[in-house]
């Protein structure tokens, strides 16, 4: 049977103060009045029934994605005690859907991207699930189309094309985000692929290479899925590693039994994990202006203004521009967009200087 795994972990620190410890980005509704894990879930229609989408997300926020998403069964609902990085989000449900069932053949997608049209998605993902199925010793990635040399998403440094399949290919190295000189000799080359952080695998396949590559870890996830009431003891213990570094990237290399392969997915395609992402997916004004909430602005271009705050509250600006703005019932955040990867750092400084209330 498929399922689907949508990973919605993280409170999304490079989106503070809208994103908190209490609501985190995957829950934001600033996108056409849907949170993004809405958006993820519906753009699943018609791909696996509602009972085989799983959600892996903070405990914390398990009570407000099954608010979220009531379709969902609350049982398929994963709540991670402490975040230990993509391994673990994934392990840890492929070895629930394995005991469950050990055929299952699981996509994983994530809760903070956009992707149009919806149509070209599902079709990719219908060809992970496809290949996966008939080569049960895969494991699939998506590769996006690059439409520039983008330096905050990772690459894949893709192969030959399995035959009989033009759009299927293998990868040979995988990339971390490289500096503008090198995201543009990649994209000139034509080479490489954006690494989307989806995939498709049987769930048997990658708790294989996990046996292999990652011991304890196959050991602590099997020993979760038959005993779940032990999860708050051995979840914070597992090792805390990005399932690229330890799997992904590996069995790319030779070192596992598997073969990793990337479907092309030929999308507009964007992960809103920073402001300026953010921004992209807001309607403008004539001034290039981002908004959301109530502003008056005079003489100001290119910002990106939130507001956030309910009440009655008011963002004015003038003379500004290229800025981030938003403002919350607690918190306003002022940074020029060019610094905005840099919240991260203020969010460390603000939770030292006043403690984790404003985190």
């Amino acid at each position: 049977m498929r399922y689907v795994l949508i990973v919605a972990g993280g409170s999304g620190k490079r989106l503070w103060p809208l994103s908190r410890q209490d609501m985190p980005k995957q829950l934001l509704k600033v996108v056409n009045g849907k949170s993004l894990l809405r958006i993820a879930y519906e753009r699943l229609a018609g791909i696996v029934p509602h009972e085989a989408v799983l959600v892996c997300t903070g405990a914390d926020y398990a009570s407000v994605v099954r608010a979220e998403l009531p379709e969902v069964d609350p049982a398929n609902i994963l709540g991670e005690p402490e975040g230990r990085d993509s391994l673990n989000a994934v392990a840890w449900p492929a070895a629930v859907l394995a005991a469950r069932d050990p055929d299952a053949v699981i996509a994983v997608v994530t809760a903070d991207q956009i992707m149009h049209p919806v149509s070209v998605f599902q079709q990719a993902l219908e060809e992970g699930f496809a290949l996966a199925e008939e080569r049960p010793d895969v494991l699939v990635t998506f590769g996006v189309v690059p439409t520039s040399p983008h330096t905050g998403y990772g690459y894949l440094h893709r192969g030959a094309a399995l035959p009989g399949h033009p759009d299927i290919c293998s990868v040979v190295e995988f990339k971390e985000k490289p500096d503008l000189e090198t995201a543009a000799e990649y994209v000139a080359s034509g080479e490489y692929w954006w690494n989307s952080g989806m995939f498709v695998w049987r769930a048997r396949t990658l708790l294989d290479q996990l046996a292999l590559l990652q011991p304890p870890t196959h050991a602590a996830v099997t020993e979760l899925a038959a005993a779940p009431e032990r999860l708050a003891e051995i979840y914070p213990r597992l090792v805390k590693i990005s399932v690229d570094y330890a799997v992904m990237e590996p069995v790319s290399q030779g070192q596992g039994t598997a073969e990793v392969v990337a479907v092309r997915l030929p999308i507009t395609w964007h992960d809103v994990g920073g402001f300026a992402a953010l921004g992209d997916q807001l309607p403008r004004d004539a001034q290039g202006n981002a908004r959301h909430g109530v502003s008056v602005l005079v003489d100001a271009r290119d910002n990106l203004v939130i507001n956030n705050a309910e009440d009655g509250r008011l963002v004015a600006v003038v003379g500004l521009s290229d800025t981030v703005i938003v403002q919350t019932p607690q918190i306003t955040l002022v940074c020029p967009i060019t610094q905005a990867e840099r919240i991260k750092e203020l969010v460390a400084e603000v939770t030292a200087q006043l403690g984790r209330s404003y985190a």
